[in-house]
């Protein structure tokens, strides 16, 4: 073998020397991506970008449920960079889609905001990024499920009412017509004619205030209110009321307190809680309307002395059209939709509504508001500087007046 045939011989198995190490070095290369694409938890570029511009809530988390990044719609679910999932239902998610490669989607109830605020319908869909990173997009499906089910419910309900007074109506007319040689009969059957009608506008009324407040998506007149006016309001408007009723409504506990919402439907939720303790308490009892702050929680709880509600209708009394006494609510013309009303208020403002009720001690229902700073222009008036004036004789003194205005 002269030397061109052994430079040759020797160039290939160079050649093939060097191919065989190269391929040795890109797969040791690909193995080592492999495997930091298995271990890393760096987020790709522009996942960042993407969270901060969705309006959903939406967080990347790591193998040990921990958040690595969070759009500012996740905030108020307690979702933040750092923080563990709170709950173990999106553990549950989440880990669910490591198992397979298809996203998993779960409709869940979450908490948003602190309490009193009642947890929230939402739907979870969760996407695998990486081996170790996951994409948990939250979307709030809450008064999309409100709005569908008022729709489900409204016509029948409706229907169901207004029947009643509709067909009173129509028979009192008829009753009129035909006893039209009998003025006394006539006025008889007019003053009935007139309390089913002011019924059926009463009924209206409400079915609209309720269906305004399940259908807005936000207050229209929201600002920092304060509790002493809503409360004032509320007793006020029932005053009449109460007299006719022979019954006092008692006023107490903290004052300068403040909610942020919307006055007059706040008035009106307390109003119509007022309105049903004074229709249910006895002659010569009272109605306790009382205010009082816990862990930065205004509660305003309006109790009385009545017949009390048993334990398997309290579950239900919020419901529309709902009553617990029928024949009582007969005669007091109640439309059942007063606390579904007070719980729909309050809920927009972010609360809850609370009952206690025993059987025969009475009721006391208890709105929850978050509560608010006072107003920046709300200044407190400065004490006034004593003047040295001459005694008066005590038949000529004036009576000592209280600091809520009572005389003493």
């Amino acid at each position: 073998m002269d030397r061109t045939q052994l430079a040759l011989l020797a160039l290939l198995a160079g050649v093939i020397i060097g191919g065989s190490l190269s391929a040795v070095i890109v797969a040791s290369l690909r193995a080592r991506d492999k495997v930091r694409a298995h271990t890393s938890l760096d987020i790709p570029e522009g996942v960042r970008e993407v969270l901060h511009g969705m309006d959903d809530a939406a967080v990347v988390i790591d193998a040990s449920f921990t958040v690595l990044a969070a759009s500012s719609a996740a905030l108020p679910f307690s979702l933040t960079e750092g923080s563990a999932l709170p709950t173990g239902d999106l553990r549950e998610v989440a880990r669910t889609v490591r198992t397979s490669d298809a996203p998993a989607t779960s409709t869940l109830r979450l908490q948003r905001g602190a309490p009193p605020a009642e947890p929230r319908l939402v739907v979870v869909r969760a996407s695998r990024i990486s081996p170790r990173l996951t994409l948990l997009v939250i979307r709030d499906i809450t008064e999309r499920e409100r709005v569908q089910q008022m729709r489900r419910d409204f016509v029948a309900n409706t229907s169901h009412e207004l029947k009643t007074p509709v067909g009173a109506v129509s028979l009192l007319a008829e009753a009129i017509e035909s006893a039209a040689d009998d003025p006394p009969q006539v006025r008889i059957f007019a003053a009935r004619l007139t309390a089913e009608a002011s019924r059926l506008a009463l009924l209206t009324s409400r079915i609209m205030n309720l269906s305004r407040l399940q259908s807005a998506d936000e207050l229209t007149e929201e600002r920092v209110v304060s509790v002493d006016e809503i409360v004032a309001s509320a007793v006020e408007a029932h005053a009449i009321l109460a007299d006719s009723a022979g019954v006092e409504v008692v006023r107490g506990g903290t004052r300068g307190m403040y909610v942020r919402g919307d006055a007059q439907v706040l008035g009106e939720a307390v109003g119509n809680l007022v309105a049903n303790a004074i229709a249910y308490s006895p002659k010569g009892s009272s109605v306790g309307v009382g205010v009082k702050v816990v862990d930065g929680v205004v509660e305003i709880a309006v109790a009385d002395r009545g017949i009390g509600i048993a334990e398997g209708d309290q579950d239900r009394v919020f419901e529309r059209f709902y009553r617990a006494d029928q024949a009582r609510s007969r005669r007091t013309g109640g439309s059942g939709l007063g606390l579904s009303i007070v719980k729909h208020a309050v809920q927009r403002h972010g609360g809850e509504v609370v009952l206690w009720s025993r059987p025969g001690r009475g009721s006391t229902f208890t709105i929850r508001l978050p509560q608010s700073d006072a107003p920046p222009d709300q200044v407190q008036p400065k004490p006034k500087r004593k003047r040295n004036k001459p005694r008066q004789s005590a038949a000529k003194a004036p009576r000592a007046v209280s600091t809520n205005g009572d005389t003493v």
